[in-house]
């Protein structure tokens, strides 16, 4: 059901199309589903089961209306965090929610915080943990912001944005305008990302905004997708813009968006990462826009960052065309000590895949990759992330469209989306997977951000998956293989404490593999910040840490199937085989 480039041009200068991410489509390759080509027939270890119901996490993420959205700020939708708030060593979730319109928020609007119980369940601790703050919520970012050894929150808002300090007994507290962070005027922020882009130790706020929306403004009307009326999406309203605020050490923050070089372009930004794109140890951001240009901002070592998107070839499509770039997964897919990127886009266009030359300069790999086959589903939520252990980073990308009334005129284009995976066959070549990857990959839901990581404590990545007006999904992998694994868990002392912007790379069966720790991904959302290296058959590997501040560690014959704690110029303090506990 693919179209061309040209006649999505040509629509949507008539005015016959929404804009997209809303959806023209942007469609740059006129490949059709069924072009899938043979398969390998090669057995997938990981097999996935929704355990949310059983699990405890029973309460929908309100957002918007259900059977139709009339307004842009109610299909967006929202990230998910998994992370440990309690430091005892076992994954909690964080599920965002929103609102709907109408002077009071309905009941059961709002975050959710679940405590792990270690044993599959989750208990909901939210009215102690203070983090409920209904409202049109957007992304989520972790990090030890004030270097006391507890994560803390960022939440993007419609309005205002909340900074949770973390206090070590459950709770939290909005310290958001004595830290600095109030935004002079109300923004649709979206993207946020804690990132120590000047090394001090100290993280540092890096905001990007979407629309600069006021909800009482005439929206644009006259839009369609597929023929069917909808509401239209950010073209013809005013861009948002990006912000950067640094930390002075003592818990206030100053913006210095402008010095810093950030604040020039205007876009509809959506999900923003940080990393070191270009191997030179200082860490760049990179901002997934829709209907724009993406955002790569190199850092200058000064303070200062320059705009290269279009230079490095990650701004638009490999043919010119501006994309709905929503979700980043971040990943070494080819196995060669870089980091590539995987961004979503809507429906009748594929998700591309960047390949990274090691110097932040970047190939559209897309078709040459196998990713070219999937063109049906808005995809958002995306992860570059070893789910059978075979050593070998597969891709994950949680999928879920806009108009909830689409499908009752066009029944091809449901609302509710199966997941989609693709196995990694190594040599830079995937293949997409369905029946092979257990029952949770086909199930239909609306969703928007994903989060991987282990909350079982057993070795294999798991994945919790916010869907718009539905209980989140907690896809636990029952990973039937023997491949072995090490998870990596990093303690900075000098460099900020959350070790955020530290690389580790790992050697094994002569393969190299980089991850890097960052405060951001997937769509708007945060993984585990242990990071997880599967190793096929490979029983132990060497790693090499980089931490943020740059120092070096190097450590040999690590042995596989333990979680390894590293503290910065202490080494390895402790090695804990499943599940974990402290």
């Amino acid at each position: 059901m693919s179209i061309t480039r040209r006649a999505v041009l040509q629509s949507v200068a008539l005015g016959s199309v929404a804009p997209s991410l809303f959806a023209q489509g942007m469609a740059t390759r006129n490949i059709r589903p069924q072009q899938r080509g043979k398969r390998s027939g090669l057995p997938f270890d990981a097999k996935f089961t929704d355990v949310a119901h059983q699990a405890g996490l029973t309460a929908p993420s309100i957002y918007g209306s259900i059977d139709t959205k009339k307004h842009i700020l109610e299909a967006v939708g929202c990230g998910i965090a998994f992370f440990d708030y309690d430091h005892d060593g076992w994954l909690d979730i964080l599920v965002l929610g929103g609102t709907r319109f109408g002077a009071t928020p309905p009941a059961g609007a709002g975050n959710r915080l679940y405590k792990n119980n270690r044993d599959g369940t989750f208990l909901d601790v939210t009215a102690k943990s203070g983090l409920a703050r209904p409202g049109w919520v957007s992304g989520v970012a972790v990090g030890d912001y004030n270097n006391d050894g507890l994560d803390d929150l960022f939440v993007t808002y419609y309005g205002q944005n909340v900074l949770f300090r973390n206090n070590g007994d459950g709770s939290f507290t909005d310290v958001t305008r004595e830290a600095g962070l109030t935004l002079a005027a109300p923004q649709w922020s979206t993207g946020c990302t804690f990132v120590d882009y000047d090394r001090d130790g100290h993280l540092d706020l890096f905001i990007s905004t979407y629309v600069d929306l006021d909800t009482g403004m005439k929206m644009p009307t006259g839009c369609d997708w597929k023929g069917v009326a909808v509401h239209c999406g950010p073209r013809g309203l005013p861009k948002g813009r990006c912000y950067l605020f640094h930390n002075d050490g003592h818990g206030r923050f100053t913006d210095v968006s402008k010095e810093a070089g950030v604040d020039r372009g205007r876009a509809y930004g959506l999900t923003a990462v940080a990393a070191d794109f270009d191997n030179d140890g200082w860490p760049d951001i990179y901002v997934a826009c829709d209907s724009t240009p993406s955002f790569y901002y190199r850092n200058r070592h000064d303070g200062t960052f320059a705009e290269e998107g279009l230079e490095r070839g990650v701004a638009l499509s490999e043919d010119g065309a501006e994309q709905a770039g929503m979700g980043l997964g971040i990943g070494d897919y080819k196995l060669d000590g870089t980091l590539g990127i995987l961004k979503t886009h809507f429906a009748d266009d594929t998700s591309v895949l960047y390949d990274n030359n090691g110097k932040g300069e970047f190939t559209d790999v897309t078709l040459k990759s196998g990713l070219g086959v999937e063109t049906r589903f808005v995809c958002w939520g995306a992860g570059i992330v070893d789910l059978d252990n075979d050593g070998l980073p597969d891709l994950f990308i949680a999928a879920g469209q806009v108009y909830p009334e689409l499908e009752k005129q066009a029944p091809l284009f449901p609302y509710k989306n199966p997941r989609i995976v693709f196995r990694n066959l190594g040599g830079g070549r995937f293949e997409e997977l369905f029946d092979e990857a257990g029952p949770a990959i086909a199930a239909p839901h609306s969703s928007r951000g994903c989060a991987f990581g282990d909350f079982d404590n057993d070795g294999d990545v798991d994945i919790v998956i916010m869907n718009m007006n539905e209980p989140p999904s907690l896809l636990r992998n029952d990973n039937t293989g023997r491949n072995h694994w090490l998870k990596v868990q990093l303690e900075a002392v000098t460099s900020n404490r959350s070790a955020i912007g530290a690389r580790v790379t790992a050697r094994y069966g002569g393969r190299i593999q980089a991850q890097e720790l960052m405060s951001q991904s997937s769509f708007l959302s945060v993984n585990d910040k242990r990071l997880h290296f599967g190793l096929g058959a490979e029983t132990s590997a060497s790693l090499e840490i980089r931490w943020p501040n740059g120092m070096k560690q190097t450590f040999s014959d690590v042995p596989a199937n333990h979680l390894v704690l590293i503290r910065e110029g202490a080494g390895i303090v402790a090695a804990r085989k499943p599940p974990f506990t402290r």
